[in-house]
């Protein structure tokens, strides 16, 4: 049952039309024609009019009012060449990276997002902190990555569900035509109710439980093997339910991604996967048990993954291995499945990041002359720019020699910058006047860890202002905690100049149930 409100957007402004722009050109007009250029201020790109007031200094591209997205629900990603045309690896290109971004600046330096102005948004909910996501932002990213696979006879996207897992946003990439990629027995029960077709859904995960394997199998959804025991444990399931099971080898390829450490997942010391040298071993328990069906590869690099390069290494170890296992008599494999982990630009300042027609570009000759299937996992990619965390200031304080701004947001609703020391760029969300100063963002949490971001420089914002924590819509939410007895925040869609509340803001209340006070 869908749990959507549609809110009234009366009070909500319709965002401005804005001139063309670019990273490396930001220029804008305010109420008063106060021209714009772009200044360095420490880490940041910044606009700053003439008369001091301050607007928003993200990489920009100019968004239309008259615009109107259509979402379609046409089922294409596992294709077959047909007479459609092929767009060349260049066209591609081109397309995405003049993709408009739907967070953008209206005339009067308010951020927007699609037609509507965030901080309009902010006064009209309830809630704060919330997540904001733009729904035209979401169908542009999966339709990359669809437009880039069309170059297979078969293809499967798999989102994985573990970097977002709000209901509705995996319904609409259902609608899409996506598969899924899941890493528990409830994620794949969420999947199921979505209405994502089980045989294009892949189960990972080096810890998964007989009961989640049982589920897996009785919907014939195919599985990923991570060990002896994984192997082991899949056969029984299959044996409970009855059915053949289709299986993929996890292969560790050893293959650095130069990430951080704790998203890095195909080095030889990683916990996920299995060694090459035990290869086999895997084969020979594989081709004696007739419950079990290899159909394909498995890798996974990491995640953040700036360097297409690394793919190309994966995707030549990747085949390498299967033609060992065709060689050893499996002729069924049909698939490649390449894992996700396309880094996204948290830092807005105009590096270009790989894209998905960069990622097939750069492995379709080895794939193809294998005649393999590919399957990709994104989700980062998929979800990470669509969304922003905005929160209210509380307040601003001065200790020592640092500034700070205490935001109601905190480690418990966006734990990324505490756990990993990711940087996500942060803005406000409506002009503010006056100087800049280095801040960090903090929350209101009890401990030390709990900032969303470090030394950023933005004017001193008064209490009750909008601040924004951009791409947020990957690891956000989903690793959003109850710390301190925080609530998990609200989440709410944009599509065009419609904002619908698809989930609901936790309450003590749901907290208390559990405990059946």
């Amino acid at each position: 049952m869908d749990l959507c409100f549609v809110l009234p957007v009366s009070a909500v402004s319709s965002a401005s039309v804005a001139p063309q722009a670019t990273a490396s050109s930001v220029r804008r007009s305010s109420s008063s024609s106060a021209s714009v250029s772009p200044v360095r201020s420490g880490n940041l790109s910044k606009g700053i009019t003439t008369d001091g007031r301050r607007f928003f200094a993200g990489k920009q591209i100019a968004f239309s009012t008259a615009h109107r997205s259509v979402f379609t629900s046409t089922v294409v990603t596992e294709a077959t060449l047909s007479q459609e045309k092929i767009p060349s690896t260049e066209d591609l290109l081109k397309k995405e990276r003049s993709a408009r971004t739907q967070y953008t600046v209206d005339g009067q330096g308010y951020l927007c997002c699609e037609k509507l102005r965030v901080k309009d948004i902010q006064n009209q909910v309830p809630e704060s902190p919330f997540y904001l996501y733009s729904k035209t932002q979401l169908t542009q990213n999966y339709k990359a990555y669809e437009d880039a696979l069309k170059i297979f006879p078969k293809a499967i996207i798999g989102y994985a569900i573990k970097a977002n897992h709000n209901f509705h946003i995996a319904k609409h990439l259902c609608s899409l035509g996506s598969g899924a990629v899941l890493v528990s027995g409830n994620e794949l029960l969420m999947a199921l109710r979505a209405g994502f077709d089980p045989k294009k859904t892949v189960f990972n995960g080096n810890g998964k439980t007989l009961p989640e394997l049982v589920l897996a199998a009785e919907h014939e959804v195919m599985i990923n093997v991570d060990s002896e025991f994984d192997l082991e444990h899949i056969i029984q399931a299959a044996k409970t339910v009855g059915k053949q099971t289709r299986i993929l080898l996890r292969i560790n390829p050893d293959v650095d991604p130069h990430v951080h450490a704790y998203v890095s997942t195909g080095i030889k010391n990683s916990k996920f996967g299995i060694r090459n040298n035990r290869l086999d071993k895997f084969l020979a328990r594989i081709r004696d048990e007739p419950m079990v069906k290899l159909v394909g590869v498995h890798s996974h690099l990491g995640s953040t993954i700036k360097e297409v390069t690394i793919f190309k290494d994966a995707a030549v170890i990747m085949v390498d291995f299967i033609k060992k296992i065709r060689a050893a008599g499996f002729d069924s494999l049909e698939w490649l499945n390449f894992g996700g982990g396309l880094g996204i630009d948290y830092s807005h300042e105009g590096v270009e990041y790989p894209t998905p027609a960069e990622l097939i570009d750069t492995v379709k000759d080895v794939l193809l002359e294998a005649k393999l299937g590919i399957i990709l996992e994104p989700g980062r990619s998929i979800v990470g720019n669509t969304s922003i965390l905005v929160n209210k200031v509380i307040g601003v304080k001065t200790n020592g020699n640092k500034n700070f701004i205490v935001v109601d947001g905190s480690m418990a609703s966006l734990i990324r910058p505490s756990l990993y020391d990711a940087w996500q760029y942060i803005d406000l969300i409506e002009p503010v006047e006056g100087p800049e100063k280095v801040f960090d963002i903090v929350g209101p949490v009890c401990e030390s860890a709990d900032f969303l971001g470090k030394d950023r420089s933005l004017p001193t914002p008064p209490e009750g202002a909008g601040l924004a924590v951009f791409d947020a819509g990957a690891y956000g939410h989903a690793m959003s905690s109850q710390y301190n007895l925080h609530m998990r925040p609200a989440e709410y869609l944009v599509d065009g100049d419609k904002l619908t509340q698809i989930r609901k803001e936790e309450t003590l209340d749901d907290y208390l149930k559990l405990f059946d006070c």
